[in-house]
């Protein structure tokens, strides 16, 4: 069976889109299949009018990636999602795309199916790890099968050695470097092995 990897994410300013985009080409050096999909935005336009950045991105990705739907959770044999930390938290946007799974997971779609996450936050300590345990807690309950970096590869700890998952601090207001990127990389490259050996 060809492997099926929905990559799902919400951003704001481009910095979890960036990461996203990592994972997805990951799992696609796996030779698995690839949908990169972004929530819906929540936001009112006076609030992404008021950033920028937030305003720059909401306009480049709003025609060159697809939103999320519930198909795309039924059509993948594996998850990558990703959020920003809101107060150590998932975000609304990714949250509210979440609470309308509750029809397929009474299905059992995805049930045995890995899973894994990765955020950013704006200070290294602005709650990335509870951030992905958060969204973990999620997969617990859909019966996945969470899939951590763990320390598995030297280029982990470069990336600043996160277990949980691939994490960007973008206080400095630079965009994810290259050795987060590469870590975002390799988490997708571990999730289509890791549903490649589930499948055999």
């Amino acid at each position: 069976m060809t492997v099926r990897v929905a990559v799902i994410y919400y951003s704001a300013t481009g910095n979890v889109h960036a990461l996203a985009e990592s994972v997805a080409e990951g799992a696609k050096s796996r030779d698995a299949e690839v949908r990169l999909r972004r929530v819906p935005e929540l936001a009112p336009d006076s609030a992404i009018d008021a950033n920028p950045a937030w305003r720059a991105h909401v306009d480049s990705t709003k025609h060159s990636v697809p939103e999320a739907t519930l198909e795309d959770l039924e059509w993948a044999t594996a998850y990558a999602f990703g959020t920003p930390t809101r107060f150590g938290n998932v975000s609304s946007q990714l949250k509210q795309f979440v609470d309308s799974t509750g029809g397929l997971w009474q299905a059992g779609v995805f049930h045995n199916k890995p899973a894994t996450s990765f955020t950013s936050s704006l200070n290294r300590h602005g709650g990335q790890e509870s951030t992905i345990l958060s969204l973990n807690n999620v997969f617990y309950h859909w019966g996945c099968i969470i899939v951590p970096l763990g320390y598995a590869d030297p280029l982990l700890f470069a990336a600043g050695g996160n277990p949980y998952g691939t994490s960007w601090a973008s206080g400095s207001g630079d965009r994810p470097d290259q050795a987060v990127l590469d870590a975002a990389n390799y988490q997708g490259r571990h999730l289509a092995d890791i549903a490649r050996r589930l499948e055999g």
